[in-house]
């Protein structure tokens, strides 16, 4: 399987939810999507959220 790596190219804020997607082979919009979803009904996921932002590896 790929590395956990935030892409350059085709994120939109910090690219979080494509390396999670293209890591598991998903389709970057539904994760995108459940992010959202995610964030809006539970608060905690935001922090986790930038704590990935944090942690994962950007490449290049």
């Amino acid at each position: 399987m790929n590395q956990l790596i935030r892409p350059r190219q085709g994120r939109l804020i910090a690219g979080v939810c494509a390396a999670v997607a293209d890591r598991f082979g998903w389709d970057r919009t539904l994760v995108r999507v459940l992010t959202v979803a995610a964030v809006i009904f539970a608060g905690l996921s935001l922090w986790i959220y930038i704590l990935l932002w944090i942690i994962i590896p950007s490449d290049g």
